[in-house]
């Protein structure tokens, strides 16, 4: 997916859920999100928007942190639920639009850390601007915004994103404090991509991506 293609629907996502072909679902956190926690990058209340089936949630409940999971489908939440009963983890998940948070004039920020994995990355510009302006509203002064996306710089098995659209998103209210190059693990849901990479259906295959912290002013 380039910037300029339209943001996929719901259904998309909703029948790659109750499919079990998300090629985005490995049953654990990214390794990415693991080594962020490990290096201080999460406090505070955090918010996991585009949660699916909610490996990260679960993963930094069980740490102790006070966080929660939002998804538009229905189909993710349920899965996400049914994971961290099955972990025996009181994690909380929400179905939600995270283009909508804070919507309420009266509504205070409570969020002192976001955990994107892979969401930001599927808007289209004028979907990526009301994202950014969905997690100012959402996110305290000070608070950290931690995005994980696929780069353009990788084989094109999702939608890929520049560096540049990065700093151009954050840019007004936000200080972009890091951008670097990171990786991104997914699975081989397809024979094309099976193919293309020479290994087969179901290994796990790491992309290359952008890990970037911006800072909410």
């Amino acid at each position: 997916m380039s910037s300029t293609e339209a943001t996929p629907s719901r259904g998309v996502f909703d029948d790659a859920y109750a499919s079990r072909t998300a090629p985005w679902v490995i049953g654990e956190p990214q390794p990415a999100i693991v080594a962020l926690e490990r290096d201080d990058g999460i406090h505070g209340r955090v918010l996991d928007p585009g949660c699916g089936t909610g490996e990260h949630t679960i993963h930094l409940t069980r740490l102790g942190y006070d966080v929660r999971g939002i998804d538009s489908s229905e189909h993710a939440i349920n899965q996400a639920r049914a994971n961290a009963a099955a972990r025996n983890v009181a994690a909380r998940f929400e179905v939600a639009d995270a283009l909508q948070l804070g919507q309420d004039p009266s509504y205070d920020p409570i969020y002192d850390t976001v955990v994107d994995s892979a969401l930001f990355h599927i808007f289209d510009p004028a979907d990526r601007s009301r994202y950014v302006r969905s997690l100012y509203r959402a996110a305290r002064p000070g608070a950290l915004v931690h995005v994980l996306a696929l780069a353009d710089t990788g084989p094109g098995f999702g939608p890929q994103i520049s560096d540049t659209v990065i700093r151009e998103a954050f840019g007004e209210g936000w200080a972009l404090e890091d951008l670097r190059s990171s990786q991104y693990r997914g699975v081989i849901v397809g024979s094309t991509h099976a193919a293309a990479l020479g290994r087969p259906v179901g290994d796990l295959v790491d992309l290359p991506a952008w890990l970037a912290r911006a800072r909410r002013l």
